[in-house]
């Protein structure tokens, strides 16, 4: 059947939409018309050039900030919990109240519960997962929006490769470059891992090394609360003999050189040297990132609001860096995801490592950034997004996973959880979705991974249908999911 439309998305509810899957696939026999494949990925491009409005959030963000929870924290023992149900199922942890009526959270919440005013909440995060349901592939689906068929006998997924589907943040910063010299894409403090499977989803995969984040992970244990005051950048510093005008001099006499060789410029211009020699110069010399991460330079009462530790320092580094221009920022949880002490992992000792170590530490640094970001005018152009891989079991001492898991610890679980969003047109105050009576699964509007990170895209103004190719110059989707308009004011 042949379809001619007229200007991308007009007569459509979402006008953003422009040329879809659907469309490449309604004019794939058209070539009589002289409609090709390669004409119709120009007017996706001019389509998206001419900045078609998309609905409600689209285009409200200038930055993404990803607060990754890895490691799955229990949702029913922070902010979903449950009352009136068996003893097995209910947390050990007391209700609070919000500032939203009949909104409950436990008491490791109290200062995201004075605030939860400014953010929305998703319960009905929800989704089936292929096999087993361990962390690296469920780490994986919501980096990338993808799963993958190569998994390993004990149910993780291989290590990295190139030929992997990019992270969220590496499409983005391909798509939407940075405007001012200053790192695209920084994650921190530490890297995606389960077991020693590191990195798995953290990288630019398909799209090559040059969109990967610059990964700031400072020396020390995962325990150590103040390795980030000791972060080192050396890669961003001038030596002490090199002064910017002597770089920038520098510089000019390598472009005059290159203008009496035009045959190696020749033979090397589609790898962009220029550009790139260019953008890292401008990085140095405006000393922007150096100076984003200067976070000690903080006010006493702005380091204590962000807590003290190593997620607390990254949240605040975060705010500096989409504060001087990074486009995309990825603050990981700073604990392995199946390890003890500090992690989500809790098959066992729940109730004092969420009281004493990870429920704190949340508490802290998220409140500090939402309320940090709102109070300077910043989260109305700044995405940022709380989430996991998956939640816990509704039952404590249950395996649902493989796991030994004992009476004070629950097992993961994909099929029901929360996760929050803030910022960038995102509704404040607003709960978005519900889950049953046990959190067991979503009683209406069910979020899955791939509509989050669909999101994400609508957000920053990138259509989650974008064409990409991979490895192998097939077209693939950024994500093969709609955004969840519901989430927008």
């Amino acid at each position: 059947m042949l379809s001619i439309k007229g200007q991308a998305g007009k007569d459509l509810c979402d006008s953003n939409l422009g040329v879809t899957r659907r469309d490449l696939l309604r004019v794939g026999g058209s070539g009589m018309l002289g409609l090709s494949l390669g004409s119709v990925l120009e007017l996706q491009d001019a389509s998206a050039k001419e900045g078609i409005s998309g609905g409600p959030g689209w285009g409200k963000a200038k930055s993404v900030i990803m607060l990754y929870l890895q490691g799955g924290p229990s949702h029913l023992d922070l902010w979903d919990p449950k009352e009136n149900v068996p003893a097995n199922v209910q947390s050990v942890f007391s209700n609070i109240s919000t500032k939203l009526p009949g909104t409950k959270f436990t008491e490791n919440l109290p200062k995201l519960a004075a605030i939860n005013d400014k953010f929305t909440m998703i319960r009905s995060m929800s989704y089936t997962p292929n096999g087993l349901f361990n962390h690296t592939a469920a780490i994986y689906q919501m980096m990338t929006g993808y799963t993958t068929d190569k998994v390993s006998p004990s149910g993780q997924l291989e290590p990295p490769s190139p030929k992997d589907f990019p992270n969220f943040g590496s499409n983005i910063i391909r798509l939407k470059p940075a405007e001012v010299p200053m790192l695209p894409f920084v994650m921190l403090p530490r890297p995606l891992q389960e077991s020693n499977v590191v990195g798995k989803g953290g990288t630019a995969g398909f799209l090559g090394k040059a969109y990967d984040p610059y990964t700031l992970y400072p020396a020390g244990d995962d325990l150590d609360m103040s390795k980030m005051t000791r972060i080192k950048i050396d890669d961003l510093k001038l030596r002490p003999e090199v002064f910017s005008v002597r770089l920038q001099r520098r510089a000019k006499l390598r472009t005059t050189i290159n203008a009496g060789l035009p045959t190696i410029d020749n033979a090397v211009k589609d790898l962009n040297l220029n550009g790139y020699y260019e953008k890292a110069l401008d990085l140095i010399v405006s000393g922007r990132a150096r100076d984003a991460f200067d976070f000690q330079s903080e006010p006493h009462a702005t380091r204590e609001l962000y807590g003290r530790n190593t997620f607390g320092d990254s949240c605040l580094l975060a705010r500096r860096l989409v504060e001087a221009g990074t486009r995309v920022v990825e603050v990981v949880w700073p604990k392995v995801a199946n390890s003890d002490n500090h992690s989500w992992d809790h098959h066992v000792g729940l109730s004092s490592r969420m009281k004493n170590q990870s429920g704190p530490m949340l508490d802290g640094g998220v409140s500090g950034l939402i309320s940090d970001l709102d109070q300077r005018g910043m989260l109305d152009e700044t995405l940022v997004v709380v989430i996991g891989e998956f939640g816990r079991s509704p039952e404590r001492g249950v395996s649902t996973s493989g796991n030994s898991n004992n009476d004070d610890g629950r097992d993961h679980w994909p099929y029901c959880y929360t996760g929050v969003v803030a910022g960038a047109g995102v509704k404040r105050g607003h709960v978005h979705g519900k889950s049953d009576k046990t959190a067991s699964a979503p009683v209406d509007d069910p979020v899955h991974p791939g509509q989050l990170l669909a999101s994400i895209y609508h957000s920053i103004g990138i259509n989650p249908e974008t064409i990409v190719y991979n490895h192998l110059n097939q077209p693939r989707e950024l994500v093969k999911a709609e955004a969840v308009g519901q989430l927008f004011a």
